[in-house]
């Protein structure tokens, strides 16, 4: 299980992910403004070993998902260091595990990490412009979950809006068949970019009773996608998908 300790949350001035802009407009004769994100797009892929018969994805700790767990139960979350003075030495503060504290702040008790951990679909960043959105699919599948597909056997689901009040990124799914014949290695994404991915199997006869679960943290297209197999693909293996 994760180790989640020494955290400090600080004011985000650059990132290569993330552009915080304020547009301003007129919609219908009202003046209006609005704070958005510019980001990447992204591909998320729906994978259904055909072997074992279960769904494949992926578990992984979620930074977003955590803290906003933290304000939900915690009456006093951390809030953003004040970025020090140029030139002026930063306060020593004493950060033991399972305590987190910002610049004047008391050490607070921390949520235990399984808070911010999510099952997802694998899923990247469209961030390679030389690459097809098959071929960007086609590589996360093999990096996070060890399967090595063609490009061509990516069945496209649909496209869609997601985080429309803050990023209006486009996200696009695909569906892939696997088999232990693709299974090539152990999967769990790229260490050198900080990425730590546990893969998991979902059962098809749990599936519907996975994505219903309120109590197991998971994604819309997790849920999205598990009702689309359901609607396209359970008559083909025979099988219920427990609705």
């Amino acid at each position: 299980m994760e180790q989640i300790n020494n955290i400090e949350v600080v004011p985000c001035t650059e990132s290569d992910y993330l552009k915080p802009f304020r547009v301003h407009y007129n919609q219908n004769g009202t003046k209006k403004s609005w704070d958005f994100m510019r980001t990447h797009d992204s591909v998320s892929v729906l994978i259904f070993n055909t072997t074992s018969h279960c769904f494949v994805l992926v578990k992984q700790f979620r930074p977003a998902v955590y803290m906003c767990e933290w304000e939900r139960t915690k009456p006093q979350p951390p809030e953003p260091a004040e970025q020090a003075v140029e030139g002026a030495a930063a306060p020593a503060e004493s950060q033991e595990e399972g305590q987190v504290a910002s610049q004047g702040e008391t050490p607070t008790s921390q949520p235990p990490a399984s808070a911010g951990l999510t099952y997802e679909l694998c899923a990247g960043l469209v961030d390679k412009a030389n690459l097809s959105l098959e071929e960007i699919a086609r590589q996360e599948v093999l990096e996070e979950c060890g399967y090595d597909i063609p490009a061509s056997k990516l069945r496209r689901i649909t496209s869609y809006r997601s985080g429309v009040g803050v990023t209006g990124a486009k996200q696009t799914m695909f569906y892939a068949e696997v088999s232990e014949e693709n299974h090539v290695g152990a999967g769990g994404g790229q260490p050198q970019e900080g990425e730590l991915i546990e893969v998991v199997q979902v059962p098809l006869h749990e599936a519907m009773t996975f994505a219903y679960d309120e109590s197991v943290p998971k994604t819309m297209g997790v849920i999205f996608s598990f009702i689309w197999f359901h609607n396209n693909m359970s008559p083909k293996y025979k099988i219920s998908t427990n609705v």
